[in-house]
């Protein structure tokens, strides 16, 4: 399993233990079944994209694709955002961080 495949299935995970759903509470929720949430998150099956988005709406998170030079300016508008709304916090009291992110290149 990839970095970036572990750190969305991580925050999938973390989601789910914030909003205190079980897999089976989540299950009935987004219509995924709670075995194959199981599998998802030991990383056990590869997570398809419809799956995702079922997750994703029931956690109250967001899928977007945006262009890389514009990554560090979305990561500030989260951190800003997670800044005003907890004290850059989460209910862990640690900071925040992106499901994901990509490693930096310079496209130039």
């Amino acid at each position: 399993m990839n970095y970036v495949t572990e750190q969305i299935l991580g925050s999938l995970r973390d989601a789910r233990i914030r909003k205190g759903f079980s897999q089976r509470e989540l299950s009935a929720r987004s219509g995924v079944p709670q075995s194959h949430i199981s599998k998802i998150e030991s990383g056990n099956v590869d997570l398809r994209m419809s799956s995702l988005i079922a997750l994703a709406r029931v956690l109250d998170l967001e899928l977007f694709v945006a262009p890389r030079k514009t990554v560090p300016a979305i990561k500030s508008i989260i951190r800003s955002s997670n800044a005003t709304h907890n004290n850059g916090l989460s209910d862990e009291s640690e900071p925040m961080s992106p499901a994901y992110q990509l490693e930096e290149y310079d496209d130039d």
